[in-house]
């Protein structure tokens, strides 16, 4: 393993673009009313959504508003959340291919900007800055975490069994080895922390916290976790090489012998936002 620090490189999700839909667990419907409510949207202004992946936090939010800008790196990303937009008939969206750090783009101002679970892949001090700048006056930065690929890991009794998450882990380990592999790097220590620091430091206040739509319960089938283990970057499908096509028949073995009738179950994680003004 090297000894340098990690950096991004457009690897880190390649392959895992036509997993998300599979495999992540939806945004509720319940989240674009509770950040509605918060921020009195009324249609007017525009969004920005930024590491939007696949699209599925700027379609569930473009409504709110009269136009939205969703910004990624991985091609392939923005390939699919065209497709969802046009198979929903999303027609106020526009996708870019830019990095965060490429910002502000001429893109103009906007009215909210949100970071759904790819803030931490950032240079966060340089973006923080610069998308502070591209807020309207009265603006707010919305960051929404959730783990939904995965479920409430617990002792309930549920209809089928929970997906075997901690013996996945060890398969992929076995794989790719103990350390997580994020790109061509790798993240001993794991995905950064210090956010609330960085952004009292950029001069924004808050945050003003929600917690929408936990303890939900999902019935997920066994191409779906597969999916789900596919659309991690700590598993995405590059890492395993000529090793692929073992890797998913190891990996659909596990899932079979855990599951019951093909079947698994789980509670949905609440979605964690937290509300920042500058």
């Amino acid at each position: 393993m090297a000894d340098t620090a990690w950096q991004w490189d457009e690897t880190l999700y390649a392959g895992s673009a036509s997993h998300y839909r599979i495999g992540r667990m939806p945004y509720p419907p319940r989240l674009a009313d509770a950040v509605g409510e918060a921020l009195d949207l009324d249609g007017t202004g525009r969004l920005l959504d930024v590491g939007c992946g696949p699209g599925s936090l700027t379609l569930l939010l473009a409504p709110l508003f009269e136009a939205a800008v969703g910004v990624d790196a991985d091609r392939d990303m923005l390939t699919e959340a065209r497709r969802r937009a046009s198979e929903v008939g999303a027609t106020t969206i526009e996708w870019r291919h830019l990095r965060a750090e490429a910002l502000p783009a001429d893109l103009g101002t906007f009215r909210v900007a949100t970071f759904a679970q790819s803030f931490h892949w950032m240079d966060r001090p340089l973006v923080v800055r610069r998308v502070r700048g591209m807020l309207a006056p009265g603006g707010a930065w919305i960051h929404v975490s959730a783990s939904t690929h995965q479920g409430v890991a617990d002792d309930e009794m549920l209809p089928y069994p929970r997906p075997p998450w901690r013996q996945i882990d060890d398969l992929v380990a076995s794989y790719l080895g103990p350390v997580r592999r994020a790109g061509q790097g790798w993240l001993p220590t794991g995905t950064p922390g210090g956010q609330e620091e960085i952004m009292r430091q950029a001069g924004f206040t808050g945050p003003t916290r929600i917690e929408v739509d936990g303890g939900t319960l999902v019935e997920r089938p066994v191409d779906e976790i597969v999916s789900a283990v596919f659309s991690l970057s700590s598993s995405a499908p590059h890492l395993f090489a000529d090793r692929l096509s073992a890797f998913e028949a190891d990996l659909r073995h596990l899932l079979s012998e855990a599951a019951r009738d093909g079947r698994f179950a789980e509670r949905r994680r609440e979605i964690a936002v937290a509300i920042w003004r500058p």
